[in-house]
């Protein structure tokens, strides 16, 4: 009966925590970005104390480098990019239009031959179909995320919440974590802690080293397709790089996209086309052989197809906010469901092993 109670507890903690977050996500925005925010500085935050800084004047630096860095990302780079967005949707239609004509006229004959005139057309209307589902889908997952991430006040919000949120939640992050460890039950206290590192470890490998890894291929998509000449070159790079946060999508999102508006521009000439596939080449190489297993390692276990569901499940349920948890939430079920597997793995119940009741024994 203890063990049910348990279960039925942690069952209804559960529940009511998803129900509150599903009601509550209009607003959580900037106090979960505070969280994320804090929790990302903490490391930094220690290591300045130890220098001899006070908590107090080390996250008051931190914070402020950060708004201001932030502030100045805003300026420059985010109307770079509205810009380079705005100018690619417009020209999107044309692009597709040519590529489709550019697939007529080079693969026509051969279809013809293998499925006649009719199979032609088909591929025509599939491919069509195919590209304006695939821009709806696309359309109304962004809808979801912005409608999601701008239900209080918006960008204010973050601008303004999310630093002192951040800024509290860095003074007090050892007080609060102290305090959440003397709540834990002495009988278990050395397992919860087990698993809570795993999952800091899991949580903290992945964002810290995602994000460089990020920060690498994009500078490096972006410059290098820039150096080509490719049209929208720099918010190609970029995207790639932001969408690399997800291992392999990235990349291969900028290699369709790139591709796609090379051979658009360049058509005929297949240097140009073959330099822009070089780039995606090389750099897909560099990140799995060099930047994921040095920044990221081997022992984070969030494989990228979990990776990928619980970011589109958490992002269409609870918008950005639902993207800004999905990480921490997926790396800690892992780790619980490793451990829920070892742990049966050495039960009798996988050995096959009769289980001897207290009640059996004493009959």
């Amino acid at each position: 009966m203890t063990v049910q109670r348990q279960v039925t507890f942690w069952l209804v903690a559960l529940v009511v925590a998803v129900a509150l977050l599903f009601l509550l996500r209009g607003i959580l925005l900037p106090f979960v970005a505070g969280f994320a925010l804090a929790y990302l500085l903490d490391p930094l935050a220690d290591r300045m104390h130890r220098l001899g800084l006070s908590r107090l004047g080390a996250s008051l630096i931190i914070l402020v480098l950060f708004v201001l860095l932030f502030i100045l990302t805003l300026v420059i780079v985010v109307p770079l990019v509205a810009q380079q967005v705005a100018a690619f949707v417009e020209r999107l239609p044309g692009y597709v239009a040519r590529l489709q004509q550019l697939a007529v006229q080079e693969g026509g004959p051969w279809i013809e031959k293998i499925g006649g005139s009719s199979a032609l057309s088909e591929m025509q209307t599939s491919v069509g179909n195919l590209i304006s589902q695939g821009v709806a889908w696309m359309g109304a997952f962004l809808n979801s995320l912005w409608s999601g991430g701008q239900a209080l006040i918006g960008v204010v919000s973050l601008l303004v919440v999310t630093p002192v949120v951040a800024f509290y939640m860095l003074i007090d992050w050892d007080r609060m974590v102290g305090t959440v460890d003397s709540w834990l039950p002495p009988r278990n206290r050395d397992t919860v802690r087990m698993i809570a590192r795993d999952i800091d470890r899991a949580i903290a490998g992945f964002v810290r080293g995602q994000a460089m890894v990020c920060i690498i291929l994009g500078t490096f998509y972006a410059v290098g397709l820039t150096l080509i000449g490719l049209n929208f070159g720099p918010m190609i790079g970029m995207t790639s790089g932001i969408l690399s946060f997800i291992p392999y999508v990235g990349s291969l999102t900028g290699l369709i996209l790139s591709v796609g508006v090379a051979i658009v521009q360049f058509w005929p000439d297949w240097t140009m086309i073959l330099a822009t596939l070089g780039i995606f080449v090389f750099g897909q190489f560099v990140e799995g052989n060099i930047l994921s297993p040095k920044l990221v390692g081997d022992s984070v276990g969030l494989h990228p197809v979990w990776l990928m569901f619980a970011l589109l499940a958490f992002g269409a349920l609870f918008g950005f906010v639902g993207l800004l948890l999905a990480v921490p939430l997926a790396a800690a079920v892992g780790v619980i469901a490793r451990y829920a597997l070892r742990r049966y793995l050495a039960s009798p119940f996988y050995r096959g092993e009769t289980v001897v009741l207290r009640s059996d024994v004493d009959a």
